[in-house]
């Protein structure tokens, strides 16, 4: 049995982890779990994850692992993906934690709310577009020193990174008010061979 990755192509939690795997030459398949008409809710689905949350690897043995920045480490394990030197892998670490906290929260919560909700952004919580626009402006400080998030070359960290930065302007974000951001999301595209 392959490894097999539930997961639903509008997330970027998802791709994540699918472009880690296509990046690694990772055998999978790919299991389309529609978020939007429950499909995570079902009992077959919450037996192999009881958070009832998508993406979720399943490993060949039968092990399944899900939250998406560590499926895809344990997938980048021993790869260029993690940096052999302690210091950096901690620095990737903290973007990818910092993603899951203080990125993703407010940068995908806007574009769900715009794009499979249908809400105006005008009617979004002031709150959730001070802290996208306060996260995109992070990232541009720290892009504008660095060609990617941590160094010269891909990490995981630009991996979980990408994901919804590139899709920040379907929440109502303006990326040419970040010209580094900008210009990292196409290296990162192009290094991950997506568009």
């Amino acid at each position: 049995m392959a490894l097999r990755i539930y997961g639903d192509s509008i997330s970027g939690n998802c791709l994540k982890v699918k472009w880690t795997a296509d990046r690694l030459g990772i055998a999978y398949d790919w299991i389309e779990t529609n978020v939007l008409t429950a499909e995570t809710r079902t009992s077959a689905f919450m037996a192999l994850n009881p958070a009832g949350q998508v993406p979720l690897a399943v490993f060949p043995d039968g092990r399944p692992l899900a939250q998406s920045n560590a499926i895809i480490f344990h997938l980048a394990e021993g790869s260029d993906l993690i940096p052999g030197n302690a210091f950096d892998r901690a620095k990737m670490l903290e973007w990818m934690f910092w993603e899951q906290y203080s990125h993703e929260p407010y940068i995908a919560v806007a574009r769900f709310q715009v794009l499979y909700l249908g809400k105006p952004v005008e009617s979004l919580e002031p709150r959730l577009i001070e802290r996208g626009a306060d996260a995109l402006a992070r990232l541009e400080t720290q892009l504008q020193r660095s060609t990617f998030l941590v160094g010269d070359k891909l990490t995981l960290a630009d991996v979980a990174l990408v994901a919804y930065t590139r899709v920040a302007h379907e929440g109502g974000f303006d990326l040419s008010l970040y010209p580094a951001v900008e210009a990292w999301v196409g290296r990162v595209e192009a290094d991950l061979g997506i568009r």
